[in-house]
């Protein structure tokens, strides 16, 4: 059986939440995904876009999809962040993440993009192995740095007094 990529739309709106609750629930976070519908749906397919969706589908279902951001450099220019690549457990060896993979890799090509990058778990090891396969460098001595809303909150907060 074969399979089409493509760019999504609204109507996958739905389909995209639940691959990103699948993505939660492999990486042992269930209960961190709080993005909603009507997130997803503003987001990404208002008027001004934050982000763009490839999506995978066989037989007529999304299996899979990469979702990503384009970001600028100081020092390389136009970059595009890929936020995530999932496919479904059950759906897996079948060169749909490849697929997916080739496809955001080949329009940045295309749109002179300069770097492409994403964050990888330490632990998921056949992702690193697959992205390393591919040319991909993991970066030593870079580690990613968040500040999350409670952590913003606060910040904010100590900043008014």
């Amino acid at each position: 059986m074969s399979f089409t990529i493509r760019k999504a739309n609204k109507k996958d709106a739905q389909d995209i939440l639940n691959l990103i609750q699948h993505l939660a629930d492999f990486e042992k976070e269930p209960e961190a995904v709080e993005v909603t519908l009507q997130d997803i749906e503003n987001d990404g397919f208002g008027t001004h876009p934050l982000f763009q969706t490839l999506v995978a589908e066989k037989d007529d279902k999304v299996v899979g999809m990469a979702l990503y951001y384009y970001r600028y450099s100081t020092w390389k220019g136009k970059t595009i962040h890929l936020e995530d690549l999932i496919v479904y457990q059950n759906m897996r060896k079948q060169n749909i993440g490849s697929a997916l993979y080739d496809t955001v890799l080949k329009q940045a090509s295309n749109e002179n993009v300069r770097r492409v990058e994403w964050v990888v778990l330490d632990w998921n090891t056949p992702a690193r192995n697959f992205y390393i396969s591919t040319g991909a460098k993991i970066l030593d001595g870079w580690e990613t740095v968040q500040m999350d809303e409670g952590g913003l909150k606060r910040y904010i907060s100590k900043q008014n007094n």
